[in-house]
């Protein structure tokens, strides 16, 4: 249930991330989701990619900064108030959120989160089904 997730440092620069994008797509890699945070001077750049091994080597062989982090995906209905709700379940069992960013399919809402102890949050979410999901690499590349 452990996702790959591809961070990528990126200098705060024309251009930079043109050339992430057009060495994956060159690869024939999609990126499925992606995240950017930035500062004055950088961004971070987060992507699920189809394969992120081989979107690491090929961005770190051309000079980028890149981090492979293992990350979950949960699914929750795609209604108000059910993020909230799945949120709360984590934050009653302990679970702190590092960082996450979602995005709706269909009758869906798919959250890629970041937690401190990945096992806990993955017992969590098994425990409480009902209210969410865990959703595997493969099945947020099908999307």
């Amino acid at each position: 249930m452990l996702i790959k997730q591809l961070s990528v440092f990126l200098e705060n620069k024309s251009g930079r991330l043109t050339e992430v994008t057009k060495t994956l797509g060159d690869l024939d890699i999609n990126i499925s989701a992606l995240s950017i945070a930035d500062t004055t001077e950088y961004g971070i750049l987060r992507m699920i990619l189809t394969d992120p091994d081989k979107g690491y080597k090929a961005l770190k062989e051309k000079g980028f900064s890149v981090r492979l982090t293992d990350v979950l995906c949960i699914a929750t209905p795609h209604t108000p108030g059910a993020l909230a709700k799945a949120l709360d379940i984590l934050s009653k069992n302990g679970i702190s959120v590092e960082y996450m960013y979602a995005f709706e399919v269909g009758q869906k809402a798919l959250v890629v989160i970041k937690t401190a102890d990945n096992q806990k949050t993955i017992d969590t979410i098994v425990a409480h089904k009902n209210e969410m999901e865990l959703i595997n690499a493969d099945e947020i590349c099908q999307i």
